[in-house]
């Protein structure tokens, strides 16, 4: 950084260590006074701490604490809070980032210094930690805020160069976006900020983007960007952070072509909460330009127009996405069924107060299906609330992919309507033919269908897509193998959610005829759900060698509990009982499964029973 410059408003004289505001100035260290400059000089950019200490301190060995301890004057002097930054941003684990808007002090309009153009300049410049971005809805407009260049040399121009004879991008991923607010309940706002994102870029069908379930992993991890790209397969990643304060949001946001770990692009909005609601599209707009990819006219269309949301009915909508987050934590635990329902009806309660809030606001009406989804039989009450709901959604807005692939659902799943279910699923395809989630979803549908072939191939096109398959109906294990199943359970997932899903993998080794690991993994089913004295039934069963006399005393048990409320699927109860041959029990249960329309009822046709 040459000359003076602000930040924010703040005047910046190093060739005096002077720092202003308001006629007062402020006396800083010369070796405080080069972090901020370099900060500075790749403004909007996180610094990795080995660079700031080569750059500020090349011929002197010193610690992370002196350099912690130049964070701290800095933030001191220009009167910022760590915990809720508007000046300097702590990376974990990376670095720093200046946040605030930087200028020359001759008044000259800039923000910040592209991140194409800072990236490869004098230093490194690291990713942000966490591997979150936050991706906030930006308007057209916004997408295009003005880049000033605060130094433009040879090193800038070399970096221009390299970026125009980058290989074209294909697909991308968006890393969870990073929640920078000191409340932690507001995670699930970043959380689901990143999930209009990835639907927003799925809309563009020369674009492959990963699902939410895949990019989720790698919310806490450590990995390098090319070693994440590697295992998603793209070309690209997009991560950033999220503070919200009060009715006010910064958004940090960068694309970063992941082979050589190089930025294209970075900005950093502030906006009122309100106005960050009409940003999604643009968001995505300002990434399909830098990256260049083709967009139809319908595609162009969809993201220069967005529809401006009541932020009172995102919120609710919001709120009710959270709630069913706790649901799928707490559900098929014992004694936990209270506080499960209360959670459900809390999500059901703020969908409805979306919709109150804003009736043209078409994803607050596909909540009502997503509740009744994830409790199945147990709220058929809501069938007819979610068929409407997705009816209203579609009618607001035709294009909206998930809409197609929730009334494909609906219909085969509840309705058992199977060609009105494919035109939904095929209508899906249409819009997003990049989408895993609408391959998976098809696939299982021709395979509820019996036609294997077919089923095969869009499961094959999903994996493509979606190396993980993660975004699979059939949950993330489908498709993966034995072993991969039992790996994914002991590394990820909720209690409630490991506990439905050992219960499917345990029928799936019992129907392989793998007794010794579907025991093992029965039994660890009946511990995450809170039922120990079940799986010391199995455990003593299995141990005088008669798999099936420990299987059917603790089934005889099961239904004790489920006579108790206790949450299990009648269409697992007989799945389990036609693995033992035990065709009467296998009956009553698939008799009850139809009297409560059990989603399971579809699967028959592809499952043994």
């Amino acid at each position: 950084m040459e000359g003076d410059f602000q930040v924010g408003p703040w005047l910046i004289e190093p060739s005096l260590d002077s720092v202003s505001h308001n006629g007062q100035s402020i006396h800083l260290a010369p070796k405080v006074m080069g972090v901020l400059v370099c900060l500075a000089q790749h403004a909007g950019q996180s610094v990795s701490k080995e660079d700031l200490l080569q750059t500020v301190w090349p011929d002197t060995f010193v610690g992370d604490d002196v350099l912690k301890g130049s964070i701290s004057e800095l933030r001191r002097v220009l009167e910022d809070d760590a915990r809720e930054p508007t000046i300097i941003q702590t990376i974990p684990k990376r670095g720093y980032r200046l946040v605030a808007p930087v200028r020359p002090a001759n008044g000259a309009s800039v923000t910040t210094v592209p991140a194409a153009l800072a990236s490869e300049s004098r230093m490194t410049v690291a990713r942000p930690g966490g591997r979150k971005l936050w991706f906030g809805a930006l308007t057209l407009g916004g997408a295009v805020l003005l880049f000033g260049l605060l130094a433009l040399n040879v090193d800038t121009f070399r970096a221009r160069l390299r970026r125009d004879d980058m290989p074209p991008i294909h697909s991308l991923a968006v890393l969870p976006l990073q929640n920078l607010s000191s409340d932690p309940g507001q995670e699930y706002f970043a959380d689901a900020m990143t999930e209009e994102l990835i639907t927003e870029l799925s809309r563009i069908s020369a674009l492959k983007v990963t699902s939410r379930t895949s990019v989720m992993r790698y919310k806490k991890s450590d990995k390098s960007l090319p070693e994440i790209a590697r295992e998603l397969n793209v070309d690209a990643i997009v991560e950033g952070s999220v503070l919200r304060s009060g009715n006010r949001v910064r958004i940090t946001a960068q694309l970063i072509y992941a082979p050589k770990d190089t930025n294209l692009w970075a900005q950093t909005y502030d906006r009122d909460l309100q106005d960050t609601l009409a940003l999604q599209r643009g968001v995505a707009n300002a990434i399909a330009g830098e990256i260049k990819v083709q967009m139809t006219p319908s595609e162009q269309q969809q993201l220069q127009n967005p529809r401006p949301v009541n932020y009172n009915a995102v919120i609710a909508y919001l709120e009710g996405r959270s709630h069913l987050d706790k649901v799928a934590q707490l559900q098929f635990q014992k004694n936990l069924q209270k506080p499960t329902q209360e959670e459900f009806a809390k999500a059901v309660a703020s969908f409805e107060r979306a919709v109150q809030e804003d009736p043209n606001y078409p994803k607050a009406y596909l909540g009502f299906f997503d509740a009744m989804d994830s409790e199945g039989e147990n709220h058929l009450e809501l069938l007819a609330k979610a068929r409407d709901g997705i009816h209203n959604a579609l009618a607001l807005d035709d294009t909206l992919t998930d809409a197609h692939i929730y009334m494909g659902g609906f219909l085969g799943q509840y309705e058992w309507n199977w060609p009105g279910a494919e035109k939904e699923y095929q209508r899906a395809l249409e819009l997003s033919p990049n989408s895993a989630k609408a391959h998976e979803a098809y696939s299982n549908y021709l395979h509820t269908m019996g036609r294997a072939a077919e089923a095969d191939k869009e499961e094959e096109l999903a994996r493509r897509l979606d190396p993980a398959c993660a975004d699979s109906v059939n949950g993330p294990l489908g498709c993966l193998d034995f072993e991969q199943q039992l790996k994914y359970l002991e590394e990820t997932g909720t209690p409630g959610h490991r506990c439905f899903l050992y219960g499917g993998v345990g029928k799936d080794l019992l129907e392989a005829g793998k007794y010794p690991e579907a025991i093992a993994t029965f039994e660890k089913m009946m511990k995450v759900c809170g039922y120990p004295e079940m799986a010391d039934v199995l455990a003593r069963g299995y141990a005088n060698g008669d798999y099936r006399s420990a299987i059917r005393a603790w089934l005889a048990g099961m239904e004790k509990e489920i006579a108790n409320h206790q949450p299990l699927p009648s269409l697992w109860m007989a799945f389990m009982y036609s693995a033992l041959n035990d065709r009467n029990n296998a009956f009553r249960w698939l008799e009850k499964a139809y009297e409560n329309h059990s989603w399971g009822m579809i699967y028959l046709k592809d499952d043994a029973i």
